[in-house]
């Protein structure tokens, strides 16, 4: 838009010459003609003079407008000069940061950096990835009137749900209430949440940086002694599953934690492993690296980046990231509405379209028909429950926290609703826990077995991402009903060798839609049964298949 202006200021600058030019030709004709008419009378000779000493005035007056328009002229070259400049600037700024980075790592391993079997695994480089100052893709789009516009149509749904909620408590019952028990109910004992929460924070904050402090320190010393070593890597390993795996597990089914709740807890239980697990695995290699050099003492990293890590919104550790100049506090505050939006958003959902439904079909026995019919109920408001997650927690949650630490490298998703393929989805749907699982567990297993089994590397990363996923849920919901598991383990690896990358036509993005819809439906409609079923039938013995038996396969109780 800037150099179109400038482009039309030009023209129009051409044109004001042009013009001058051709009165200065009409200012040399007239002189001509009254130097041939000088035999003329005296008074054609005053009315000449006066009209020539006029036109002298007005030949003043155009020599200063054309430097004034020769002055604008640079002015407009100068701003464009200096905008093309900007952007050529940091276009080499980035092209050159890139060819250091590639030939640092060509110098280090023999190979080039650049050569990826994968032409869509942006910034993720073969020895480590790359943060850099970036905006989230729903920041940008939100900029744009078209896509905005859809976001408004969401929210103009969440005021239908709110009014239709309003009229059906009016017309049953007589009163203009909003009564958010589920919400209530859901987030109950929320002062056991808060203790908990703090004491495993406290243990990842302090524990997992002394222990490796104090290991670095006693290796440094004496770089050939095993002792040092095991009993570090013993105490650690003792301390992560007493701390971070039988406590919170123990926590939740003590108390009986409801079910946002034991949500909240678990899902901080796997992120303290997470961010512990990377914080030890950055900082031992650069240790041995150090302490391999004879003169030089370990560097170990500071208590404060590591506080930090601990905060911002990445799992993979670096001493410092690329942070912006300034907090917003207006975006944090509105980022945060949005998720409190977003809870009352699929409070309604369920409230409106599942508890109905699947209250009242909780006690006919289970059939085909049934399945079928709670399947197609439950696709709509199952999708609706996938996009306010990822809104909810992959935009708005994380934009928070990177806002309020300045974090600058936003790109915690990529555009995954683009995907012709379901190998894509799952590398751009959570950007953020697939650095973590590519890094430490698929190129990990590609380096232990010196990259002859890269199916095997990706078959390890679905199963530990199918293992966490069941366990979050079965943790969540207070029994064992492997639905996640079956779907990432047999039909998320059936997919991603299936509809992989070389599914390019826009076909296939529906496709990829279609089984989307279905996934989540799927997912609503099983576990709304088990729960329901879970009530209706609670389990009289303590065996293992008792345990392990889905109750809605064969609950039909009245009660």
């Amino acid at each position: 838009m800037a150099d179109s202006d400038a482009s039309n200021r030009l023209e129009d600058i051409e044109s004001t010459e042009t013009s001058s030019r051709l009165v200065h030709r009409n200012i040399r004709n007239t002189k001509t003609a009254e130097s041939n008419g000088s035999h003329s009378s005296t008074e054609t000779t005053s009315h000449r003079e006066e009209h020539a000493e006029d036109l002298g005035n007005q030949e003043i007056d155009l020599i200063h407008w054309k430097k004034h328009v020769q002055q604008v002229k640079s002015e407009v070259l100068e701003q464009m000069q200096r905008q093309l400049s900007g952007l050529l600037d940091k276009a080499l700024m980035e092209s050159v940061q890139t060819f250091t980075h590639n030939r640092n790592y060509t110098a280090k391993h023999g190979t080039d950096s650049t050569n990826s079997t994968n032409p869509n695994r942006n910034q993720m480089e073969k020895d480590g990835k790359v943060f850099m100052e970036r905006r989230s893709i729903l920041d940008e789009l939100f900029e744009i009137n078209h896509i905005r516009t859809i976001y408004h149509m969401f929210i103009s749904v969440l005021f239908l749900f709110i009014i239709s909620t309003l009229a059906v408590d009016y017309i049953d019952q007589g009163r203009l209430v909003l009564e958010f028990d589920l919400l209530f109910y859901a987030f109950g004992k929320i002062h056991t949440v808060v203790w908990a929460w703090l004491l495993m924070f406290s243990y990842t904050l302090a524990v997992p940086y002394y222990t490796l402090t104090v290991w670095g320190s006693l290796y440094h010393h004496n770089p050939l002694g095993l002792l040092p070593t095991l009993c570090a890597g013993l105490v650690l390993t003792v301390l992560q599953a007493a701390v971070l795996v039988v406590f919170p597990v123990y926590t939740v089914f003590h108390y009986q934690l409801p079910p946002a709740s034991r949500f909240i807890i678990t899902l901080e239980q796997i992120r303290f492993l997470m961010k512990s697990y990377s914080f030890i695995r950055e900082n031992v290699p650069a240790i041995l690296n150090h302490t391999a050099k004879k003169g030089e003492g370990p560097r170990f990293p500071t208590f404060s980046s590591y506080l930090y890590f601990l905060f911002a919104p990445t799992l993979i550790y670096r001493e410092s990231y690329p942070r912006n100049p300034q907090i917003r506090w207006n975006y944090v505050a509105v980022t945060f509405a949005k998720i409190l939006g977003c809870l009352f958003y699929g409070y309604f959902i369920l409230v409106r379209l599942c508890i109905p439904v699947f209250m009242n079909n909780s006690n006919t026995p289970f059939s085909i028909r049934t399945l079928v019919l709670a399947l197609f109920h439950a696709t709509l408001p199952g999708m609706l429950l996938l996009l306010l997650a990822f809104f909810a927690f992959l935009h708005c949650w994380l934009n928070a926290f990177a806002e309020m630490l300045r974090f600058a490298d936003r790109m915690f998703y990529k555009d995954w609703w683009n995907s012709t393929s379901f190998a894509n989805y799952y590398r751009t749907w959570n950007v953020v826990v697939h650095d973590w699982l590519y890094y430490y567990i698929y190129r990990d297993f590609l380096l232990l077995s010196r990259k002859k089994f890269r199916t095997a590397a990706m078959m390890s990363v679905f199963a530990v991402s199918a293992l966490v996923h069941e366990y979050v849920f079965t943790l969540g919901f207070g029994f064992f009903y492997p639905v996640m598991f079956c779907l990432f383990a047999f039909f998320g690896v059936a997919f991603n060798f299936t509809l992989n990358d070389k599914r390019t036509s826009p076909a296939w993005n529906i496709i990829m839609w279609t089984c989307l819809f279905i996934g989540q439906g799927v997912m609503v409609c099983l576990y709304c049964q088990e729960w329901y079923a879970q009530i209706h039938c609670p389990r009289t013995g303590t065996t293992f298949w008792d345990l392990v038996t889905p109750r809605s396969w064969y609950c039909t109780s009245q009660g």
